[in-house]
């Protein structure tokens, strides 16, 4: 046996204290160092009969291989076999086919085993700590932990949210916030990646879930589910819409998140840097959800354009002085709400809408001119054939007349009289066909649907 006192003890309990590695692990650890080290220096490749023994009370530590009982020992199961005579020796009350434990502590032996418990100890301490921050932050993943800034390396910040040092990318960096080491930030768990060494825990500042996570723990009635966040869109830094809705008409869901005289929303704006935070009713009809979720702007009308599987666009009409309100600094407010509805927002003011429809109407009045002039050279080829089918049936008729012996004063003039009134018809035809097509024209172009507005 090697005798290597309290202090191993003492040390193992400090890990368990500090790092939360059990004590049992790094015992097992060490004992395991010891069966290593045994067969490396007695050049065994297998034996499973081999192992180590702790004695806490002496502190204590020795190699034993177990033996197995028999009256004559075969020659090639030594290492596993002893005979009867000799388990006397060890153990008076052993008896055949009874298992003994035999020390085989080689001499010399501590200093060879010392160097080979530390590369396996430290080999499963790194694996300890390596599962327990798996397991802790594999639980944590998707939900808000407090942590302190360590250094900024390569424009990722890192910072320790307990039993590790988190990473957090510039992408998940609020524009133009200074990160200074010491101060305590509360971040996003992203993500946790397994590598060879300790996981890497990925954490986010700009999260839009940060401002979920936030509200849960001012607003009293979202943890107890009165008060419900439908949608949240964030550019961080910069400006939040969040879309809550009520289940109890009672309670007002915007109220509810403002607080009373605003102290709600105004811890979480502290929290998040003074970042702006707009509050808007959900509601089924998308017409008034995307009313609200372009406050602050007013809002003429909304016309759904298309609303299936496949996209969702609405025409929102403002007055020409909230265009620019409703758009937002480069966007914002538009985008904003596009993310927080999920429609497709097109924006346009009163003034655009009508030239737009002084130039649908021109177009259709050029249409219908247009098929004006067809129909009109289609009466005119219709006046042809019949004067065509006229001009024949007089051709026939003057024929006829050299045939006829005589031909009364009284024949002529009725003939006369047929020429004319066939001149007549064929005068009066072709402007009522125009007259018509016009009007006709005109009617179908009034008549188009225009989109509904609400």
């Amino acid at each position: 046996m090697i005798k290597i006192g309290t202090a191993l003890f003492e040390a193992c309990e400090q890990l368990e204290r500090e790092r939360g590695i059990s004590k049992d692990i790094l015992i097992s650890s060490l004992c395991d160092a010891m069966v290593a080290a045994y067969k490396k220096h007695m050049h065994i490749k297998e034996a499973s009969n081999i192992e180590a023994i702790l004695d806490e009370q002496s502190g204590e530590i020795g190699v034993f291989m177990t033996k197995l009982v028999v009256n004559e020992v075969e020659e090639e199961k030594e290492t596993e076999q002893i005979s009867l005579t000799d388990a006397k020796e060890i153990d008076e009350d052993v008896d055949l086919d009874d298992e003994v434990k035999i020390e085989v502590t080689p001499d010399q032996f501590g200093r060879i085993a010392a160097q080979s418990a530390k590369q396996v100890i430290t080999q499963r301490i790194r694996e300890a700590e390596r599962n327990l921050v798996l397991a802790e932050f594999m639980d944590k993943k998707g939900t808000l932990t407090t942590g302190i800034i360590q250094r900024v390396e390569n424009r990722n910040v890192i910072v320790n949210i307990g039993k590790t040092d988190a990473i957090m990318p510039q992408k998940e960096q609020i524009p133009g916030e200074y990160y200074k080491s010491g101060n305590r930030i509360r971040v996003f768990v992203l993500n946790v990646k397994e590598t060879t060494r300790l996981p890497q825990v990925i954490v986010s500042h700009a999260h839009a879930e940060i401002v979920r996570e936030l509200f849960e723990l001012e607003v009293p009635e979202i943890e107890d589910g009165i008060v419900e966040i439908k949608s949240i869109s964030r550019e961080a830094g910069f400006r939040t819409k969040i879309a809550v809705f009520s289940n109890d008409p009672e309670v007002d869901s915007v109220g509810a998140c403002i607080g009373p005289r605003g102290s709600r929303i105004q811890t979480i704006v502290g929290e998040l840097k003074n970042e702006k935070i707009d509050i808007v009713r959900w509601s089924e009809d998308p017409v008034e959800y995307i009313v609200n979720a372009l406050s602050p702007a007013r809002i003429v009308s909304v016309d759904i354009l298309a609303d299936d599987d496949y996209s969702r666009e609405a025409l929102v009409v403002v007055p020409d002085d909230q265009l620019s309100l409703a758009i937002g600094r480069e966007g914002q407010n538009v985008r904003l709400a596009h993310k927080l509805t999920g429609w497709k927002i097109d924006i346009k003011n009163v003034t655009q809408m009508q030239n737009a429809e002084i130039q649908q109407q021109q177009q259709q009045e050029y249409e219908a001119a247009e098929n004006v002039d067809e129909e009109i050279e289609v009466v005119d080829e219709l006046a042809l054939e019949i004067e065509e089918e006229l001009s024949e049936q007089v051709f026939d008729a003057g024929e006829e007349v050299p045939e006829l012996t005589t031909a009364t004063e009284e024949e002529i003039e009725a003939m006369e009289a047929e020429e004319v009134e066939v001149a007549e018809v064929k005068k009066e035809a072709k402007p009522k066909a125009k007259a018509k097509a016009v009007t006709k024209a005109k009617a179908e172009s009034k008549t188009k649907a225009k989109p509904k507005s609400k």
